[in-house]
C-alpha cells in the first residue's frame, strides 16, 4: 500500500510539472547562438519548460518583429534592443546584458594566416586581400567604419563581399568567395571550413554587448525571465567564454 502511495505521488508531482511547463519562445540574432543553446539545454533539463528559438540577422529579426510576430523574448545587440523599446516591441526596463563579442578575421582552413597584430599590419593585409567578407550585422556595420579609419574606404570598396541577413561570412570563406572576413569572434571560432586568425588590433577593436528584452506581447514572460537569470548567472560564465565571447 505504502509503494503504490508513493508511486501515485510520484505520478502527480510529474502531471504536475508537465501542466506548469511552458514553451518559451524567443527570437534571437547569431553572435550568441552556441553558447546560448548550451545553456538552454541546461535550464530545459533544470525546469522542464520547452524553449523554441528562431535565429536569424539583425535585419530578418527586426523585419520578424516589425511584422507583428509573438515571442517571449528577443535577443539582439544592446543598441537593437533599445531601438525595439522605442518600437513597443520589447517592455521598457526589462533590457539584460547576456553577453559580448568583439570582431574578428577568418580565413579558409589551411590558408596562410595574415599578420594582423598591429594597426600597421592589419592594414597591409586588408589592401592585400583579393577580397573580403563582411556582414549586415553589427560588426559589417563596424567593419565598414574602421575602413574609413584607416583611410582606405575607397580601396576596399570593390573587394567588398556581404552577406545577406542571417548567413554567416564563414560561408563565404569557406567556399573561397572570400579570401578574408569579418564576424563576431563568437561567429567564426567553431565555423568548419574556416580558421580563426584573431580579433582586431587593439584600438581597432570594438566589443558589442548583446541583450535580452521581454516581448511585449509575451505570453510567458515570467518563464523567459528565469531564462534570462539561468544565462546571466555566474555558472553561465565559463560556457559564454567557452564560445568567444565574454559576459555581460
Amino acid at each position: 500500500m505504502k509503494s503504490r502511495f508513493i508511486v501515485a505521488a510520484a505520478c502527480a508531482l510529474l502531471a504536475s510539472s508537465i501542466a506548469n511547463a511552458a514553451e518559451i519562445k524567443v527570437i534571437s540574432t547569431q553572435a550568441t547562438e552556441d553558447a546560448y543553446k548550451e545553456l538552454v539545454a541546461q535550464f530545459e533539463k533544470a525546469t522542464g519548460h520547452k524553449v523554441t528559438t528562431f535565429y536569424s540577422g539583425t535585419i530578418n529579426v527586426s523585419k520578424k518583429l516589425a511584422d507583428g510576430e509573438q515571442y517571449d523574448l528577443v535577443i539582439m545587440s544592446a543598441g537593437a534592443i533599445d531601438e525595439q523599446t522605442k518600437l513597443g516591441k520589447v517592455a521598457a526596463g526589462s533590457k539584460v546584458n547576456f553577453a559580448a563579442s568583439g570582431t574578428g578575421l577568418a580565413v579558409k582552413k589551411g590558408a596562410p594566416k595574415p599578420d594582423i597584430g598591429s594597426t600597421e599590419a592589419f592594414k597591409k593585409t586588408l589592401l592585400n586581400a583579393k577580397s573580403v567578407g563582411y556582414s549586415t550585422g553589427p560588426s559589417g556595420v563596424y567593419i565598414v567604419s574602421v575602413f574609413d579609419k584607416l583611410g582606405i574606404a575607397d580601396a576596399m570598396k570593390p573587394k567588398l563581399k556581404q552577406t545577406p541577413s542571417g548567413v554567416f561570412v564563414g560561408t563565404l570563406i569557406a567556399d573561397g568567395s572570400a579570401e578574408v572576413g569579418f564576424q563576431q569572434i563568437s561567429e567564426l571560432v567553431h565555423f568548419a571550413g574556416i580558421d580563426y586568425v584573431g580579433p582586431l588590433p587593439g584600438e581597432l577593436q570594438r566589443m558589442t554587448m548583446f541583450s535580452s528584452g521581454i516581448h511585449t506581447a509575451a505570453k510567458h514572460g515570467e518563464e523567459a525571465k528565469a531564462l534570462v537569470k539561468h544565462l546571466t548567472a555566474p555558472a553561465a560564465a565559463p560556457v559564454i567564454k567557452k564560445h568567444g565571447l565574454e559576459p555581460g
